[in-house]
């Protein structure tokens, strides 16, 4: 009686379907043929249980594309669009004049939706995770900038990175033009975010977010001049650690289990000088007439290995040294999964040798340098060779030259000491021989440290430096910070000094950090600049550059965007010695005037 009963109920079903469309009365036909299909199929031999299990395995990573539709009523039924979603991983090492290593893991995942477009559906997730999916059509997010960073990257060592990020942990988001409450949509962004990446997020609040007025223009399309759906904030105390690594890993299409991720062992990328992940989202064109949109999911993950650390010493390195594994194949889902190994200051083989050899180079121009790379495809079965393993081994042969100073750089320190007469100086270096370009200083200071702005002094090559555009806001007790933005030009091979006086408030004994006598941290200075370049750049949009030369949109051929970060400030109060307090207290006793 039940089969009859089913049997009536799908004759029903199938009568309904094809009075109200005829394409979807089709389609449950072909899903019942299907079953028929499967049920036959269950009879066959148990031998076959084995095979079957195995094609599933071999399957499980393939990527699953929307067929067009083809109804017979095209006026009623929107056609779906074949989905163009897209991976892309590369790493790329580069041996640095300092004898360390650095490594920079680059993902890209473009997802075909347009939020922005109304009736766009996002219910279909492929690549892209959905976890992030959803936060961007919940809070109306226009572009997402989020970092972890531990350790300060050395820039007169190791000269720049491909992207920068500061210490601790950094967040900036543009939300869309529709939103009505933003500081809300900020609030509630930050507690779902923390518990994204497993991270203090939700101690950002309105004391610690500023709205900068000039910095962080937006790095996807649009030009947006409404700097109020803007908002950033930065949490220099950030401890970064294997919480953070895994549900950051996760947001990739193959996880750990394939490709480039499999080298992201903990103990060893933490076991570093420098460790920096982020994620950067934003809507970006996918051709030159920008015909059509998609969002653009970037992953990075930036590392220097300090060799004599780990006690491997710096004469011979590989990629087990490095990271405790080797590759054996790139990620299924992946259309591009490469290696490269930057060899420009080794042209002839003099400095360093590489094993294995690879035929395959390539140029470009990054940070307004050329720079020649060693290619490895991953997507090549002969990259493996017969071992089926790829294990780069770079052998020093030489000392390394002297490095060329970056063209900028900055720097910052606090002077002076007690709750009063302390100053925040901060010193922006062009070492660029003949050419001047102007810079744009962001400073966020907390509230508690009360900054005298009358006292601001630009000064190069000891004179003056008059700032051609000034943005001050002044912070409030308890409800914001400090916001002073500058724009200075840098006169050529000069070094300009920018200092501030400041004295710290008085605080309650519950808003004092856990530990109050290692002091005070203070966010970076954040130096943003269209630098000098040193080749002639191609602003192609069709040109195939790898992802670490095109994460800034190149816009102009004789320079390149830059983004600089000093230092984080410590803040203490340190008291006089112990002989400077019992000569005082003697002179005090004695009437007579205190040393100073």
């Amino acid at each position: 009686m039940a089969a009859y009963r089913c049997g009536l109920y799908l004759a029903l079903i199938l009568i309904l379907s094809r009075i109200v469309h005829p394409g979807i009365a089709d389609t449950l036909e072909k899903a019942n043929d299907t079953t028929g299909e499967k049920q036959s199929a269950s009879d066959a031999p148990r031998d076959n249980a084995d095979a079957r299990s195995v094609d599933l395995n071999e399957r499980q990573w393939q990527k699953t594309d929307v067929e067009p539709y083809t109804g017979d009523d095209p006026q009623n039924t929107p056609s779906v669009r074949p989905a163009k979603d897209q991976f892309e991983e590369e790493l790329v090492i580069r041996p640095l004049h300092s004898g360390d290593i650095y490594a920079s893991f680059q993902f890209r995942t473009l997802w075909d939706v347009d939020f922005q477009q109304e009736g766009q559906k996002t219910s279909h997730y492929r690549l892209f995770p959905k976890s992030l999916g959803q936060v961007l059509s919940k809070f109306s997010v226009r572009e997402l900038h989020i970092s972890f960073t531990q350790g300060y990257w050395r820039t007169m060592q190791w000269g720049q990175p491909f992207i920068a990020s500061p210490p601790g942990a950094e967040l900036w988001v543009w939300f869309h033009h529709t939103v009505t409450d933003v500081d809300g949509n900020w609030r509630e962004l930050t507690n779902v975010l923390s518990g994204i990446f497993c991270a203090s997020l939700n101690f950002i609040d309105l004391t610690n977010t500023v709205q900068p007025s000039a910095s962080f223009k937006p790095l996807g399309l649009g030009n947006a001049t409404d700097h109020s759906f803007l908002r950033y904030a930065t949490l220099p105390r950030e401890i970064v650690c294997t919480e953070n690594l895994t549900p950051w890993k996760k947001l990739l299409p193959c996880g750990s289990k394939a490709g480039l991720a499999v080298l992201m062992k903990s103990e060893k990328l933490f076991h570093s000088s420098f460790h920096s992940q982020a994620v950067h989202i934003r809507p970006v064109c996918q051709d030159e007439q920008c015909t059509s949109k998609a969002w653009e999911l970037r992953q990075t993950l930036n590392v220097v290995f300090d060799l004599y650390t780990s006690g491997q010493g710096k004469k011979e390195w590989s990629m087990f040294k490095m990271f405790s594994r080797t590759l054996t194949e790139a990620c299924p889902l992946a259309s591009s999964s490469k290696v490269y190994v930057d060899i420009t200051d080794n042209p002839e083989g003099e400095l360093f040798e590489l094993s294995p050899v690879t035929a395959l180079l390539s140029q470009a121009v990054v940070l307004g340098d050329r720079r020649t790379y060693s290619v490895y495809d991953l997507t090549r079965a002969e990259t493996f060779g017969q071992l089926r393993s790829l294990n780069l081994l770079l052998r020093w042969k030489g000392e390394s030259g002297d490095m060329l100073r970056p063209l900028l750089h900055a720097e910052r320190y606090v002077s002076g000491f007690g709750l009063q007469t302390g100053e925040i100086h901060t010193v922006i270096y062009n070492n660029h021989p003949f050419r001047a370009f102007p810079v744009l200083l962001m400073d966020s200071v907390p509230w508690y440290l009360q900054l005298y702005i009358h006292t601001l002094t630009v000064t190069s090559k000891s004179r003056e430096n008059k700032p051609s555009y000034i943005h001050y806001q002044p912070a409030k007790d308890r409800h914001r910070p400090h916001l002073l933005e500058m724009l200075i030009q840098l006169p050529p091979h000069s070094m300009t000094e920018i200092t501030v006086q400041f004295d710290r408030a008085l605080l309650k004994w519950t808003e004092y950090t856990p530990d109050p006598n290692h002091g005070f941290y203070v966010g970076s200075s954040v130096v943003s600049a269209l630098v000098p370049s040193m080749v002639a750049m191609n602003t192609n949009f069709t040109l195939d550059q790898p992802l670490f030369s095109s994460f800034v949109p190149v816009k102009e051929e004789s320079s390149y965007f830059m983004r600089v970060y000093t230092e984080p400030l410590l803040v203490d109060e340190p008291s006089p010695p112990l002989a400077k307090r019992l000569a005082n207290l003697i002179r005090r006793i004695r009437g007579v005037p205190l040393l100073t």
